[in-house]
């Protein structure tokens, strides 16, 4: 049911050929193999883009974390280091005088 049979070929042809006419076909087999070949790298790279992608993931997975340093004590970034002063809100300010 599936199998092309030959009569199905020369009804193609003959179809291809009143629609495009005989001049036209070659050129339009000529693109039509230069746009499959470009389709064909355009597969291949995306391809080998994965690949390279996955090289460098496993690459990267082989990295070690460093060792924490000696611990220093950190001083939180909200609070107020002795020599500074608080910051105070300007509309606050301007309330108070």
């Amino acid at each position: 049911m599936g199998a092309l049979k030959p009569w199905h070929i020369a009804v193609l042809v003959v179809v291809l050929i009143l629609l495009f006419g005989a001049k036209r076909l070659p050129d339009a087999a000529r693109s039509l193999g230069r746009s499959l070949r470009i389709i064909k790298a355009e597969t291949k790279s995306l391809h080998d883009d994965d690949r390279d992608l996955a090289e460098k993931a496993d690459a990267q997975s082989g990295y070690q974390t460093l060792p924490p340093q000696a611990a220093q004590p950190q001083q939180a970034p909200f609070q107020a280091s002795p020599q500074q002063q608080p910051v105070v809100d300007p509309v606050q300010r301007v309330r108070d005088n």
